[in-house]
């Protein structure tokens, strides 16, 4: 079992980046995602040379702060105060995606991966705040980016079932394999073979199910929503894995 344990949100503050820069310290994290349009974008990058053991990705937003672009596809997506308007407690962009603005999508999701490249982040793969990259309506956005970009290594959708789950929701879970194989298949790309949560990780581990091949957990240190799963994370979890599990990074994938 190959195992990369992925925080999000690194830039959305000072406090997320503390937390995510800690766990990386502790070796209890191997891979962080920046948000390039985040308030603490710039603490984020100026930290992020200590771990050249970790890897960095771009954390696509259109959801969350105000945006890059200028784009006017954008407006359809922000509210009166010009910021993203999706929002973690509900689905985000419940309005329909058009074609404009898809190709505001697509020059803020420009605009964020340039800026990272202009503070020298070596971008090893890509995914998404509030996994939007994985709208079924924005698949041909991630594929024109990855494609600009030359970026190969994207997460994929969730697939790891919790333990004991129902075959309602085996199926549901399931369903996500013609966007995880389109994903590997068009324009060439590299994932792991599995995506889930880091605090259901920790529940199949208890269980003793685990998992067989490689896998990305997602965590959020520093979010207040996610204080349990970080609690989690703190924890004495390693001592579940099998002797032959490895963590690694997007680097080593």
């Amino acid at each position: 079992m190959r195992i990369i344990i992925n925080c999000d949100d690194l830039g959305a503050s000072e406090i997320v980046n503390h937390a995510i820069l800690e766990m990386m310290e502790q070796g209890r994290v191997t891979s962080a995602t920046l948000m390039m349009n985040a308030p603490a974008i710039e603490d984020a990058v100026r930290r992020i040379g200590g771990f050249p053991q970790c890897s960095f990705g771009v954390h696509l937003n259109v959801t969350e702060f105000a945006p890059l672009s200028p784009h006017p596809g954008l407006r359809s997506l922000l509210n009166d105060k010009g910021e993203f308007a999706g929002n973690a407690r509900s689905r985000p962009i419940d309005i329909p995606v058009t074609a404009q603005a898809r190709e505001g999508v697509y020059a803020e999701w420009c605009a964020q991966i340039e800026r990272a490249q202009s503070f020298g982040v070596p971008i090893s793969h890509l995914d998404s705040h509030h996994h939007v990259h994985t709208r079924a309506d924005l698949f041909g956005v991630l594929k024109r980016i990855q494609r600009r970009f030359n970026i190969h290594k994207v997460r994929l959708r969730r697939n790891v079932p919790p333990p004991h789950a129902t075959l309602r929701n085996r199926l549901h879970f399931a369903r996500h394999w013609p966007w995880n194989f389109a994903l590997r298949h068009l324009f060439a790309t590299r994932t792991t073979d599995g995506f889930a949560a880091f605090s259901l990780f920790h529940q199949r581990l208890q269980t003793g199910l685990g998992y067989t091949g490689s896998i990305e957990l997602m965590c959020h240190p520093g979010r207040d929503r996610f204080a349990a799963e970080t609690e989690l994370l703190r924890g004495p979890w390693r001592e579940l894995l099998r002797g032959d599990s490895e963590l690694i990074s997007y680097n080593d994938l």
